[in-house]
């Protein structure tokens, strides 16, 4: 575990990997830290946002650091079911990648229950994880200027939706109708962290 100071009074600090990020997320929400306004998990960070005038910031990172990181993970938010027609641009690369036939990559990525690890990216954008391993793939080598809203993608060990146009580099392998953010709804994202998703391929 490394802690380094983040702008004025905030907190970053560098995991080993996601299991230790939402370990200490988990451990950090149950506890009543003075002046922690904010916890932002990533894939190998958590950044701890402070209110500078109820914090002390250095005697928190040591709270932190005595923090055991071997239990936890994330708070269950219910399941979300996606309805994907598997359809995508990428779909013919990531089933060369994977060695899997292109139905094969659909059951994998139907096959398992995902969840949603952190957010990021847009709002309204979440990290999948969970999902079957032979999905593992790297990330386009060129980016797409703009990626359609609802598509669905690979990246590593991650699935995510885009839930706007935006550039993006992610595998497409499909789309979706739901709508993953809207400001009108409470909460305005589909996809937040604990969220469980079941992908089901819709024709």
């Amino acid at each position: 575990m490394r802690i380094l100071p983040c702008a004025d009074s905030g907190l970053l600090v560098e995991l080993d990997d996601l299991d230790q990020v939402l370990a200490l997320h988990a451990a950090l929400t149950e506890r009543t830290l003075p002046g922690v306004v904010d916890l932002v998990p990533a894939a190998r960070t958590l950044l701890v946002s402070l209110d500078p005038e109820h914090a002390d910031r250095w005697a928190l990172a040591e709270v932190i650091r005595e923090v055991p990181l071997n239990g936890g993970g994330l708070v269950d938010r219910g399941l979300l079911t996606v309805p994907v027609v598997y359809d995508g641009a990428d779909l013919g690369e990531v089933s060369r990648l994977t060695g899997l036939s292109r139905r094969e990559v659909v059951r994998a990525h139907t096959g398992t229950e995902w969840r949603v690890a952190f957010g990021g990216f847009a709002p309204g954008f979440g990290y999948l994880v969970g999902g079957d391993p032979r999905l593992e793939v790297p990330r386009r080598g060129e980016s797409r200027t703009s990626v359609p809203a609802g598509s669905v993608g690979l990246a590593g060990k991650f699935s995510g939706v885009y839930p706007r146009a935006s550039p993006g580099g992610w595998q497409l392998i499909g789309r979706t109708e739901l709508e993953m953010w809207r400001t009108d709804r409470d909460p305005p994202a589909l996809l937040r962290p604990g969220v469980r998703v079941r992908f089901e391929e819709s024709r």
